[in-house]
């Protein structure tokens, strides 16, 4: 049953008809304007595509609610006992092609407008009011935003994403703990819009308490919008800083005090060098990682491939022998023409965690 409701909904690319506002699928005919023709403004001509595109959007929300809910169905069947417990829903992700973060997407849809109704705060004909980002948008927001949104909605308003975050924008700045009361009053005065607030806390948010106070100090003495957006700027860099330090490999072999070093670029308003270096160190050992893999199983499918070949496949020899430039020790790539057919020598040496020395610096 499952099964087919699933194949329905690929079908039709929607199944959620609402009692009170009915919407068939098979009613639906947009008449287009036509591109080539110049006998309406731009103005008009997009307005109607944006009108055909927004209902469009509401059948795809409507459709991917149902799709979490048989989702929810299936992987709630297949959790219940085994040894392989869950291998069953993700056989069912593989026979219809669909991957494990699509799979737990659609079911965050599901719970989310579940959650809305099962409390009361939507009514089920008005899911119709959202487009789907503005509904996504409204799930991810804080109970009283939703609330207001709902509310609206149940009211028979349109509700769009702009909308949404911009109520979130201004409930965030309105309420945030980390921001001095010289900020909200400016922001209730509406002298510094929420579109400058609500960013600074977000970011504020992801750093730790000791450099939340430095901030919220700093804007204490000077509430205006040019602080705000320089201590936005710098407690991003800190925060991607931060991410980093914890991710790269080459910090975790020295004893390094990562929170006076930051101070000290800081100071020397080289913050957003620091991090900038720091995400592609992250960057760059992601790829050395990635590299390794790609070269080990490269050489491992190379020298099954020699063995199985022979004198009577000269033309496989020589393909596999142009290759053992990738996959010897030493591994010559070429740059390409832009560089002028420059060549990349690279020479890969696994080494056990007791060869490995201190790194110099010359």
């Amino acid at each position: 049953m499952v099964r087919k409701l699933w194949e329905h909904l690929e079908l039709l690319d929607t199944a959620f008809v609402l009692k009170n506002n009915e919407l068939d699928p098979s009613l639906i005919e947009f008449d287009l304007p036509d591109p080539q023709k110049d006998d309406i403004s731009s103005l008009e001509f997009f307005d109607r595509l944006d009108q055909a595109w927004n209902v469009c959007d509401k059948f795809d929300l409507q459709t991917e609610i149902w799709r979490g809910r048989i989702l929810i169905a299936v992987r709630d069947r297949e959790r219940k006992g085994g040894e392989c417990r869950g291998a069953g829903f993700l056989q069912w992700l593989r026979d219809r092609e669909i991957s494990k973060t699509r799979a737990y997407g659609l079911i965050k849809i599901a719970e989310s407008a579940d959650h809305l109704l099962r409390e009361g705060l939507l009514d089920e004909s008005s899911v119709n009011k959202f487009s789907k980002s503005a509904f996504l948008e409204t799930a991810n927001s804080a109970p009283e935003v939703q609330l207001l949104v709902s509310e609206a909605a149940n009211e028979g308003k349109e509700i769009t994403r702009k909308q949404v975050r911009m109520l979130t924008d201004d409930f965030t700045s309105a309420t945030s703990a980390l921001l001095p009361d010289e900020i909200k009053q400016l922001n209730q005065e509406n002298l510094i819009p929420s579109k400058f607030v609500a960013p600074l806390v977000r970011e504020l948010q992801k750093l730790p308490k000791s450099h939340q106070e430095d901030f919220r100090i700093t804007l204490k003495e000077e509430p205006q919008i040019e602080c705000i957006k320089d201590v936005t700027n710098t407690a991003r860099w800190i925060s991607k800083a931060n991410d980093a330090c914890v991710s790269v490999r080459a910090f975790h072999q020295e004893e390094l005090d990562l929170e006076r070093a930051m101070k000290e670029a800081k100071r020397l308003d080289a913050l957003g060098l620091l991090s900038d270096a720091l995400g592609q160190a992250q960057a760059l050992e992601s790829s050395v990682l990635k590299l390794h893999s790609a070269w080990r199983r490269l050489g491992g499918l190379q020298e099954r491939l020699w063995l199985e070949s022979g004198s009577s496949t000269p033309y496989l020899r020589d393909l596999l022998t142009a290759l053992q430039t990738l996959t010897g020790a030493t591994m010559r790539v070429s740059l390409g023409e832009l560089a002028g057919g420059k060549r990349v020598r690279l020479q890969l040496v696994e080494e056990a965690p007791d060869q490995l020395e201190p790194p110099k610096i010359n």
